[in-house]
């Protein structure tokens, strides 16, 4: 579909004249556009995005998210020292104040964020340094947002990392077996069922307040993250659909789940699919340093355990999926659901067999 780009840049706070808008970037959620805009004489960039309504449907809770973090990572970077415009998502907010706008003649809702110069973001890990970048990316994005009050944010996906209401959720799919398909993976179900008991640990741990409910990102793969063009080094983190009230385990776990394993995530062969324990310890690294005093005892403690409890969720949907009919996750392929859940149920059966040193790196760093 076109949209008028003139008409939808035109209502927000830019003092330029749009020269052109493209399709931009990678991303498979929202429509990304870059804009450009003639500002006296300068070709200025911008990101203009058509929020996928179909998923975010409450787009004023989702915007009411990202002001409000982006807000206070801004202000936490200008009193560091930070160029807030470089190191944090930065929303241009309409000619009337708001977030976003609904355009009349398509019905979609658009925003538009300040365009982040001379930096780069990888779709997968190529060296070693990519995932340490990354690594002290998220955890600086967890200090700078350790003393924003959580709280505040709405679900704008509910119970996304509560884990037992996915084990519920795989159970009723299990139940109804829609496709008869449970005959066939009673191996990779006994799996499931058989480590029930990890699904409440993080979950009673915020319930009670003994962990605490901080900010999370919920997608924390390289590829939001920002590194500079000329040195390589971390510059923001950026897509902050996902935003909600959470555990900083579940962030660190999502990371090592999609960084520490060198095949695809759906490799069929499974002897090529291996945790890597020097690539742990390469995000630990960069990620508690980063971190600084801002973590919390208990958070230490199961820092190592949200990467088991990450892996068996994601592993735990794929399975669910394959019993559903693969009607959730995109598949090109007759059993690639099952390929996924198999990879991450390996990891997780390496990550066992080592998870007494994953806890002794993370007490090094």
């Amino acid at each position: 579909m076109e949209y008028d780009f003139k008409k939808i840049v035109g209502a927000f706070a830019i003092d330029g004249e749009l020269i052109r808008c493209e399709r931009y970037g990678e991303g498979h959620i929202n429509e990304t556009y870059l804009a450009t805009v003639n500002e006296s004489g300068k070709e200025v960039n911008y990101i203009v995005q058509k929020i996928n309504t179909n998923l975010f449907r409450d787009v004023d809770k989702l915007m009411n998210n990202i002001r409000l973090v982006t807000e206070f990572s801004r202000k936490k970077i200008a009193e560091r020292g930070g160029d807030p415009d470089r190191e944090s998502l930065t929303l241009v907010y309409t000619k009337t104040g708001a977030a976003y706008i609904r355009d009349a003649e398509s019905g979609g809702c658009f925003r538009i964020y300040k365009y982040i110069t001379d930096a780069i973001a990888y779709q997968v890990v190529e060296k070693p340094e990519h995932f340490y970048q990354s690594a002290v990316a998220f955890g600086d994005f967890a200090n700078l947002l350790a003393q924003f009050d959580a709280k505040q944010l709405y679900e704008v996906l509910p119970n996304f990392h509560n884990t037992v209401k996915r084990f519920s959720d795989f159970e009723n799919s299990l139940k109804a077996d829609r496709f008869g398909r449970a005959k066939d993976v009673q191996k990779e179900i006994d799996f499931v069922l058989k480590r029930k008991e990890y699904c409440s640990r993080i979950v009673d741990l915020l319930a009670s307040g003994e962990m605490p409910t901080k900010v999370t990102h919920n997608d924390t793969k390289l590829n939001n993250v920002m590194l500079d063009a000329h040195t390589g080094k971390y510059v923001a983190v950026i897509d902050l659909d996902t935003i909600m009230p959470g555990s900083i385990c579940y962030d660190f776990g999502d990371s090592i789940r999609f960084g520490c394993n060198p095949a695809a995530e759906d490799e069929p062969d499974l002897r090529k699919v291996n945790f890597s324990l020097e690539l742990f310890e390469v995000y630990v690294q960069g990620y508690l340093g980063a971190l600084g005093k801002s973590v919390t005892e208990v958070e230490k403690k199961n820092l190592a355990f949200g990467a088991i409890l990450m892996t068996y969720e994601c592993g735990m949907r794929f399975l669910a999926d394959y019993l559903d009919g693969d009607v959730y996750f995109r598949t090109h392929r007759a059993g690639q659901n099952l390929d996924r859940c198999r990879t991450q149920f390996k990891l997780i059966e390496d990550m066992e067999k080592c998870y007494d040193q994953m806890c002794k790196i993370v007490e090094k760093y």
